[in-house]
């Protein structure tokens, strides 16, 4: 069984360090965001270095969004994201956007994105364009969790899984051709 703090505890760490330089996160600042104890994320996570790895890793990501052969790959891949967001009120890459500005830990944010999901897209796909096409691919992707993110009662919000991806998944399909 999963600790139910866990999730709190990795989505109040990734409000922090894209808020914050990673000098002025705290455990304890990220515990009182998230509820608990200091203590409870050094059990679960050991240190602050190591939840900061934790937040800036995307392969969990990446290994969801590429479950499928390419043949579905961009209806898989909204679905997805559409699903996740709605069971886990949270998205699997839109943390990345935070990550804009200057920094060390930003840079490690962007780097590790660009490693564990762009590049990966581009691995799955041919041709000379691949990593540009794996680019446009990841941003329609971020594109989408940001509208999930921010419009939580309008018609995508209300919308099924199916019919989002029905709408937005053809165009990321035709990058992946």
């Amino acid at each position: 069984m999963t600790d139910p703090g866990r999730p709190s505890i990795l989505r109040a760490a990734r409000k922090a360090f894209a808020r914050e330089p990673y000098d002025a996160v705290t455990l304890r600042g990220v515990a009182a965001d998230a509820g608990v104890s200091a203590a409870l994320i050094v059990k679960h996570f050991g240190s602050k270095e190591a939840l900061f790895e934790r937040v800036a890793d995307f392969s969990e990501a990446a290994q969801l969004l590429l479950a499928a052969p390419n043949e579905r790959l961009g209806e898989h891949a909204v679905r997805t994201l559409v699903e996740y967001r709605r069971e886990n009120d949270q998205d699997l890459l839109v943390r990345v956007v935070f990550a804009a500005g200057k920094g060390d830990e930003r840079a490690q944010i962007r780097e590790h994105f660009r490693d564990q999901v762009t590049r990966a897209f581009a691995a799955r796909l041919t041709g000379p364009d691949a990593e540009l096409r794996a680019g446009l691919i990841t941003a329609q992707l971020l594109g989408l969790g940001a509208l999930l993110a921010i419009d939580k009662t309008g018609p995508v919000a209300a919308a099924t899984p199916e019919v989002v991806a029905g709408l937005y998944a053809p165009a990321i399909q035709d990058l992946i051709h």
